[in-house]
């Protein structure tokens, strides 16, 4: 009896302070916020060392878009936080687990088959998550990003690419988490190390796979027509030893006209993707994409195609793309993404050791409204999601502050390759087309972003004249 008591004394405990914890995290971020606003709000004019990279009007531009970008936040923000706290105090988790367990009974499956009522409950709530953000979804598309001239989709091809993002998730999400949960019930004393082999094994999978099996059901992958950019590209990747196999360029226009690049692939296995609307106009790949959108655009047969036209004052020259690739091969030649991989599995395997040791903890359970039953996935998920958090977060800060590092270190490898002046003013072009504003609180920047500001990237590589 007495055990009993402790157990809901301690269970009552463990609730409050998460709730408490969520909200101070959620107060600290709007605070930030706020600071941040306060910035967009006031800074209307151009300042003096900004004056030489960013004119009047793309600067007002630019101040719009974030400051109604900061709204939005604001306000999904609150709705996120007030939903969670809802949920907890409703207790929208034990119910949403009693209606898979009835699901489940009802096809004559028992307490015995636990894996499947989780799957049930995983499956419910992902589709509840989609559901309630879909509203949050559409505005920031058809309502922000429209206004200032990102938006290049149309309704019927965002519902049709929702409704393709939660298939696609589910048939990856369900047999994953089915397998985790069952190397969890066989794995005895050790399970947790098996578990995170297992999640292991399929980070590295789901990397390979990626971009050649899952982002192509959703954008089109075109090679990189033989070229001077496509020679150059190779020729850079020869000069540092990087075993290039494919240069890709992927149909980003159709969603917004944002800008991007990345690589990906494993070992000797390397591949380089391009958004379109990195790619400036006048060069021959943006002409034959224009030509084929257009094409499109007259008789689709799929109706995936959107009628807008494509933005025709953005991108990049060549030189400029490959100053940018030269920075992204940087964080390659510099072992950023081993580097990221390492800590990311050594945090994931302390988690899972961690879980193995509060697992049994009955009061974890109780604190959520689970008073006679110990769900393997509920445990995953106070764990992971509530228990973890002030840990998540001070990891979070601490790889924002190293990310901050690596670019750094990226932006002066691509500078030692000489490409200085091209990398300045690619990142000029990539704010003015990203409608990235250059003016940043002190402490919302440290906390937030990934990426060094504008400015101080651009005094790291000397000037547009450095070379």
């Amino acid at each position: 009896m007495l055990r009993a008591a402790l157990e809901l004394s301690a269970a009552d405990h463990i609730f409050h302070a998460v709730l408490l914890f969520s909200w101070t995290v959620y107060l600290w971020e709007a605070y930030l916020a706020s600071r941040q606003r306060n910035i967009y709000r006031t800074t209307t004019h151009v300042p003096l060392e900004l004056g030489k990279i960013m004119d009047a009007d793309t600067f007002e531009k630019s101040r719009l878009y974030q400051l109604d970008k900061s709204n939005f936040g604001f306000w999904s923000g609150l709705y996120s936080e007030t939903e969670g706290t809802l949920i907890l105090l409703l207790g929208g988790i034990p119910l949403l687990w009693r209606v898979s367990v009835a699901v489940t009974a009802h096809f004559g499956l028992g307490p015995e088959y636990e894996i499947t009522q989780s799957l049930v409950f995983l499956m419910l709530a992902t589709l509840f998550s989609a559901l309630t953000g879909l509203p949050w979804s559409l505005y920031n598309t058809f309502v922000i990003e429209e206004k200032h001239g990102f938006n290049q989709q149309t309704l019927g091809f965002f519902l049709k690419d929702a409704v393709k993002k939660f298939a696609v998730t589910q048939c990856i999400l369900l047999p994953v988490t089915s397998l985790l949960l069952y190397i969890i019930k066989i794995g005895g004393d050790y399970f947790f190390i098996y578990a995170w082999l297992f999640t292991l094994a399929v980070s590295l999978v789901l990397v390979t796979i990626y971009a050649d099996y899952i982002a192509p059901l959703f954008d089109k992958f075109t090679p990189l027509p033989e070229g001077e950019l496509k020679d150059e590209i190779e020729k850079m990747a020869r000069s540092i030893s990087f075993p290039l196999t494919k240069v890709y360029v992927v149909e980003g226009s159709k969603r917004s006209s944002h800008s991007n690049a990345y690589f990906y692939g494993f070992f000797k296995n390397k591949r380089i993707v391009l958004f379109d609307t990195l790619l400036e106009d006048h060069s021959p790949l943006n002409k034959t994409s224009n030509s084929e959108s257009n094409q499109t655009e007259e008789g689709s047969a799929d109706g995936e195609s959107n009628a807008k036209p494509k933005n025709k004052k953005q991108g990049c020259n060549n030189l400029e793309v490959l100053a940018v690739l030269g920075h992204e091969l940087g964080h390659w030649k510099l072992g950023h993404t081993v580097k990221n991989i390492v800590i990311s599995q050594m945090n994931s395997f302390l988690c899972f050791f961690l879980f193995a040791v509060l697992i049994g903890r009955k009061e974890l359970f109780l604190a959520f409204g689970f008073n006679d039953s110990q769900p393997t996935l509920i445990g995953l998920m106070i764990i992971f999601q509530f228990i973890f958090s002030p840990y998540n977060e001070l990891l979070s800060f601490c790889l924002t502050v190293l990310s901050r590092r690596f670019e750094f270190q990226a932006d002066a490898f691509a500078k030692d390759m000489g490409r200085a002046s091209e990398l300045y003013s690619a990142l000029i072009k990539l704010n003015k087309d990203n409608l990235g504003f250059p003016v940043a609180d002190w402490i919302f920047s440290m906390w937030h972003y990934s990426h060094p500001p504008l400015l101080e990237r651009l005094r790291a590589l000397g000037g547009p004249k450095h070379d």
